[in-house]
């Protein structure tokens, strides 16, 4: 059963001769923007499966030789379906690992000697320690050294690496701020391994694994862009839209420092490996009638139109034949006649998405509307991830389908325990102990040892150390007093307001449970 099916959602279903081309004719115009190969596929599990095929090919014909397969790989998330394949193939497929060495493209630094948010114990969580690799042929940076051995802590790096014979498969990530490894905006092309301070996006990014910003190590020792781009091959990877923007940036933009993914456009082997989600801003994905002739429909016509219009700084009505003909989007005039034909039929339909009624205007033609007008009133259902996500996301329309009659429910799918700080749990326990303390004078027995006991806890955290189950559902409880506040201002009678707590998100840490059978059957019920 799948487990992961973000990728596959899409509110713009992209025509696969876009990205997957039937030959090499139509390859090469697809992708005369594209500076590095790139294979776009429906989803991150089949990019994923690509990667470890060829992963495991190089391994095999490594040891049809009698050599060492010398990889560089990466914890993150970008990586874990590529180590899910490869742990099933070993399982399944006998598909050996004894030859293998493996460097670790960074460690962060610095790190207490028991620290378990090191990026090589997430390496060895995902991937290591479920396959037969010798562990004297793991390599990582350590991020406990001592400050004045760094430089020649690194130097050696190079010089181990150098000793097997260089590396014969690079696997990348790509960092929001367009960072390969920790190689930060501005670092040199020909920068080797080195301590190099951690961007703000960068360590945002990481505080997700330690649970804070301020227990975030400031810095890390990573490979540089030189010894990245000295391996034999390349694979970078990226899945979902967040990566979109900087995939674009890397794959069709200039060489540039500031983003020092785009360095691998300079390598003879390197492959960009992408769902669809991450491609959204390549050309022959986001505006198609640049590089082929498109499948057009509503949709891609309002996206090109809106291109358009911004190109020329014209309002939509303005817009000449000269200016379709000279942009591409000549086929609209043949498949509407003119330019004022298509201007026509693009400016009433967006004309029509407006509305003040999200929930349909009664006893109003509905008949160009986004929302039927019956019937009336509706009964609608906000589901919302986050107990916050709601109003973020869509405060405005809540309340304006309330001031509308509408019956509104919110359905918060986890209980959002894992985004609230310690010290707020401090200052409820302060708040509770105090109303104790002050209205029953400290009567209440439970109170007295559930305040010692967490305060005692918390006193003795260390970074990654999981919470206790009543320190987890304290911060479920303030987020949900959050929520409810938040419908109560939105006029939502507090039994429309659901806490589903679905048990897969319920784990206190970053990454979700697997979805079993049974957490399905919740879900429907």
């Amino acid at each position: 059963m799948k487990t992961n099916l973000s990728s596959q959602i899409t509110l713009n279903r992209v025509s696969p001769r876009y990205y997957k081309p039937e030959n090499a004719f139509e390859k090469s115009v697809l992708t005369r923007f594209e500076k590095i190969p790139t294979d776009i596929f429906e989803s991150a599990e089949e990019g994923a499966n690509q990667i470890a095929y060829e992963i495991a090919q190089t391994i095999k014909e490594k040891q049809k030789v009698g050599k060492f397969c010398v990889l560089a790989l990466t914890g993150g998330n970008s990586p874990r379906n590529v180590y899910s394949e490869l742990i099933r193939m070993h399982q399944q497929e006998k598909l050996s690992f004894r030859n293998v060495i493996v460097f670790n493209l960074y460690e962060y630094y610095p790190l207490a000697p028991d620290a378990v948010n090191s990026n090589f114990n997430a390496l060895k969580e995902m991937f290591l320690d479920h396959v037969d690799i010798d562990k004297q042929n793991l390599f990582t940076p350590d991020g406990t050294i001592a400050k004045d051995t760094i430089f020649e802590y690194c130097k050696l790096y190079e010089q181990r690496i150098a000793s097997f014979g260089g590396i014969d498969i690079a696997l990348l990530g790509i960092g929001r701020v367009g960072n390969i490894a920790f190689n930060e905006p501005g670092s040199r092309l020909n920068s080797a391994t080195r301590l190099i301070l951690l961007d703000n996006a960068s360590r945002n990014e990481a505080a997700k694994s330690f649970g804070s910003i301020e227990s975030t190590p400031v810095s890390s020792i990573t490979m540089g862009v030189s010894t990245i781009l000295a391996a034999k091959k390349i694979f970078l990877m990226a899945w979902g839209e967040d990566k979109a923007h900087m995939i674009k940036n890397c794959v069709e933009g200039a060489v540039t420092d500031n983003i020092p993914a785009s360095y691998i456009q300079t390598h003879n082997d390197a492959h960009v490996v992408i769902d669809l989600s991450a491609a959204a801003n390549l050309t022959r994905i986001q505006r198609p009638w640049l590089v082929t002739s498109c499948e057009w429909n509503d949709k891609l016509i309002r996206s090109a139109i809106v291109w358009l219009c911004a190109i020329t700084k014209k309002p939509i009505l303005k817009l000449t034949n000269k200016d379709y003909n000279e942009n591409g989007l000549s086929e609209l005039l043949a498949l509407y006649g003119s330019a004022y034909n298509v201007n026509i039929k693009i400016f009433n339909d967006f004309q029509h998405t407006i509305t003040g009624w999200p929930g349909g205007k009664p006893n109003a033609d509905d008949t160009y509307r986004p929302e039927r007008a019956k019937p009336f009133p509706k009964r609608v259902v906000v589901f919302s991830p986050h107990p916050d996500d709601d109003v973020i996301s869509m405060g405005g329309t809540i309340r304006r389908l309330v001031e509308q009659k509408h019956e509104v429910h919110v359905a918060y799918q986890t209980s959002g325990n894992i985004a609230v700080g310690d010290e707020e749990v401090i200052r409820f326990l302060h708040f509770i102990n105090g109303f104790n303390q002050l209205f029953i004078e400290s009567a209440d027995k439970v109170i007295n040892d559930k305040y010692a006991e967490i305060r005692e806890f918390l006193k003795d955290k260390k970074d990654g150390d999981m919470d206790t189950r009543d320190i987890l559902t304290i911060k479920g409880l303030i987020r949900r007093g959050e929520a409810r506040i938040a419908c109560m201002y939105n006029n939502i009678p507090l039994n429309r307001c659901h806490f589903l707590d679905l048990p897969f998100y319920e784990t206190g840490k970053i990454q979700k449970n697997p979805i079993s059978e049974a957490d399905v059957e919740i879900v429907r019920a």
